[in-house]
């Protein structure tokens, strides 16, 4: 059986809390400028907001591209317990292939506490569980092989130690490799990551995650410079040259309220992000890296891509849950055609 797209990586069960009385703490140094979310240290406060929905990388994105029309399967790993019911019932009921799941019967399934502002932003305390135990073993390789597309979501704990056999692997199959790298892999398995990102035709990362893969900082503006006003940012065209590795190669860098900046090899592009009413972002992420990488394998056009990545995500972030905005190809462009001034600049 093969498969449009097929995607590795975390599985969870997601609890939402919100509340007003989070304080976001700004940190500006020469160097960087950091956000912080707060809280009176001791004290007992109210939630405005609390729900639960399912997430994790692999199935937020698998739960996109079935829903924007592929034939789609996922690789997670799930415990025997609460949570793994609940995350096998709503892969299910998103349309996506079960058989590649891993099942285990003595490790816990995935669990986070999302942790939303008024600002809409969110701070994510995650318990690991399964999804840092994923063994090549484990894993069916023939499904990938029969796979257009291997997606490979943020891995975490001993599981990004197969990141470049995953991708390597694919390679030898001639299938397409997309990768989301997370923080996680980056920190603490760098050293699996040299042929994952020569192969990768399509990479995906934070603007955090890439200063800290190319140790390369962006400075803020000083009495001296001014980046603001920059296109992009001279240090963010730095870090994506440093990454580039391969003709072909695409690069995508998100940086929250700032939109995403993407690079070829030859042209850096800038998508502001599509007007929304922000309740959470928890999932935009996942949702513009994977709208694009369909979108680009559909139409070939980066711009094109780059405008579906945005406006999808603008949609998911209107709601809790990770999955629960997510808009097929029409639904899309009609959001597109009710703002015809929306477009993507680009810089040589």
């Amino acid at each position: 059986m093969g498969y449009d797209f097929i995607t590795i990586g975390s599985a969870t069960l997601d609890v939402f809390v919100g509340t007003d009385e989070a304080n976001i703490v700004s940190v500006t140094n020469i160097n960087r400028k950091l956000d912080f979310m707060s809280f009176p240290y001791g004290s007992k406060l109210d939630i405005n907001e609390f729900s639960f929905d399912i997430g994790g990388g692999a199935v937020n994105t698998a739960a996109n591209f079935a829903n924007l029309g592929y034939k789609t399967s996922t690789i997670v790993k799930l415990g025997h317990d609460f949570q793994s019911k609940t995350i096998f019932k709503h892969i299910e009921s998103k349309n996506i292939e079960t058989k590649n799941i891993i099942k285990t019967d003595n490790e816990i399934s995935g669990f986070s506490i999302i942790l939303t502002s008024f600002q809409g932003d969110r701070t994510v305390l995650t318990h690991r569980g399964t999804n840092a135990t994923i063994k090549k073993s484990e894993i069916d390789f023939d499904a990938i092989k029969n796979s257009k597309w291997l997606y490979i979501a943020p891995l975490s704990g001993q599981s990004a130690a197969i990141l470049d056999d995953l991708s390597v692997y694919a390679c030898k199959n001639n299938v397409n490799v997309a990768v989301n790298l997370g923080t996680t892999s980056i920190k603490k398995c760098a050293k699996h990551l040299n042929k994952t990102l020569q192969i990768a035709k399509i990479l995906v990362m934070n603007l955090e995650e890439a200063i800290m893969l190319t140790k390369i900082d962006v400075k803020p503006d000083n009495l001296n410079e001014t980046y603001s006003n920059q296109l992009i940012h001279p240090d963010i065209q730095k870090i994506f040259k440093t990454l580039h590795k391969c003709n072909g190669q695409i690069i995508i860098i998100t940086d929250g309220k700032n939109g995403a900046y993407c690079y070829n090899g030859e042209t850096f592009y800038k998508c502001e992000n599509f007007e929304s009413n922000i309740v959470s972002t928890l999932g935009a992420g996942d949702a513009f890296a994977s709208t694009f990488v369909a979108t680009y394998s559909k139409w070939n056009d980066i711009k094109k891509a780059l405008k579906y990545a945005a406006v999808n995500a603008s949609s998911v972030i209107e709601y809790f849950g990770a999955t629960c905005g997510l808009l097929n190809y029409g639904e899309i462009e009609e959001k597109l055609r009710q703002k015809p001034d929306f477009r993507v600049l680009s810089l040589q």
